[in-house]
C-alpha cells in the first residue's frame, strides 16, 4: 500500500502573492488539505513541486511535513 501523502507545510505560514511563503500552496489548497484524500493531496503536491521548480529549478522537490 502506498505511503500517505505528507504535507508540504514547513511552519512558515505567511501568504505572499496568493501562495504560502513556506509550502507554496494556495489558501484553497491549504483549506482543502485536512479533508482531502491521498489522491487529491498528491495532486496538490504535484502543483507545489511545479511552483517550486518555477521559482528555483535547482530546488529539492521533496517537501517535508508539519501537518498531516
Amino acid at each position: 500500500m502506498p505511503e500517505a501523502a505528507a504535507s508540504p507545510c514547513i511552519d512558515v505560514c505567511r501568504m505572499e502573492e496568493g501562495l504560502c511563503a513556506g509550502c507554496l500552496r494556495t489558501i484553497d489548497e491549504i483549506a482543502r488539505w485536512a479533508n482531502a484524500g491521498d489522491d487529491e493531496r498528491r495532486l496538490i503536491l504535484v502543483a507545489v513541486a511545479q511552483r517550486r521548480g518555477r521559482r528555483d529549478p535547482e530546488a529539492d522537490l521533496a517537501g517535508t511535513c508539519g501537518d498531516t
